[in-house]
């Protein structure tokens, strides 16, 4: 029991390992009971996963409340809702790769499924290096939020970058440095086949594996911009890994209702822009009032209004529009 109380990067062991487990319960129903078996997960049962994703999100913080209290809840709240919304970007960049490498949907959610283990490992270095360099560091605090309204400002005014992921550096290492099939083998990310040349028998990596490796590259790319937002919200751990696990838990379930509606979701990156140079200069704000930090009620007041105005204005202007098709490329090209 005593060794349940110890602390670990701020936080009882014991808070620790009751997130862990929650988590490791999450992924087992989701693969072992609701997708043992390949299919296609229609707009119904995607939002089925997500609003359970969400409300498991939400009552987290009813978790953190009872034993943190108010204002870290408040933090966890915006924490989430920041992360969830800077993700939307992601969503459109997970609905590209698959439609490049011509993934089927039945084969999505396997992809996303295993992408989720290596962004929990990927997130937990980034957010406990973050931690620690804040921790020894304060100063490094300035750094994220100018990065963040660096970032903002770009967002407003740089054109977006090409969606043809065929010139794609990334891409052509993996096919030039390893030996790739050109079609689908089921839901498998490494077959064996005869080499063409050799005539031995040896392993080849699927077009499955290609694009989960270039989704772990687009959420750890994304992570860039998410981790250092979240750690000018809250500079602890717990509050940080919780937020960012919980809100991308029900990202890759909400992919499958939003991929085919993105269009609808055209106008919300100035919103995201603007919300980047607010979550940035908070601790300027701060600073020049004198305060000890920016009201995290406020915060959280702040970002549901920036974000509630640019999705109503983002499903205003794109009513009625259809959308555009994403990838079109096959995975041999």
């Amino acid at each position: 029991m005593e060794l349940l109380l110890l602390t670990f990067l701020g936080t009882p062991l014991w808070m620790w390992l009751v997130f862990i487990t929650l988590v490791i319960a999450l992924l087992a129903f989701d693969l072992g009971i609701l997708h043992k078996d390949n299919h296609e997960i229609g707009v119904a049962e995607s939002l089925r996963m997500s609003a359970m994703y969400i409300i498991l999100g939400l009552a987290f913080s009813g978790f953190i409340f009872w034993q943190m209290g108010t204002e870290p809840m408040a933090q966890y709240l915006t924490a989430f809702v920041v992360e969830k919304t800077l993700a939307m970007d992601n969503i459109f960049v997970i609905a590209l790769i698959f439609g490049f490498f011509a993934i089927p949907r039945e084969y999505q959610h396997r992809v996303l499924f295993w992408g989720i283990l290596g962004v929990i490992v990927l997130r937990g270095i980034m957010i406990g290096l973050g931690a620690t360099l804040v921790e020894h560091y304060a100063w490094i605090l300035y750094l994220f939020a100018v990065f963040l309204i660096f970032t903002g400002i770009k967002m407003l005014f740089v054109n977006e970058a090409s969606h043809d992921l065929s010139g794609n550096k990334l891409v052509r290492f993996m096919r030039k440095r390893f030996r790739v099939t050109d079609e689908l083998h089921g839901n498998a990310f490494i077959v064996k086949k005869t080499h063409p040349r050799t005539g031995k028998v040896v392993r080849f990596a699927t077009p499955l594996l290609l694009a989960l490796v270039m989704i772990e590259i687009a959420d750890l790319v994304f992570a860039v911009d998410s981790v250092p937002a979240v750690f000018t919200i809250t500079t602890d751990p717990f509050i940080v890994y919780t937020s960012n696990i919980f809100a991308i838990l029900g990202l890759r379930a909400l992919y499958f209702a939003l991929a085919a509606i993105l269009h609808r979701f055209a106008y919300l990156k100035y919103a995201l822009s603007l919300l980047l140079v607010f979550i940035g200069s908070k601790i300027f704000i701060a600073d020049a009032m004198g305060w000890e930090k920016f009201p995290p009620t406020w915060s959280l007041g702040i970002t549901f209004a920036i974000l509630g105005a640019g999705v109503a204005f983002s499903l205003w202007k794109t009513n009625g529009k259809k959308p555009e098709p994403i990838g079109s490329h096959s995975p041999g090209e």
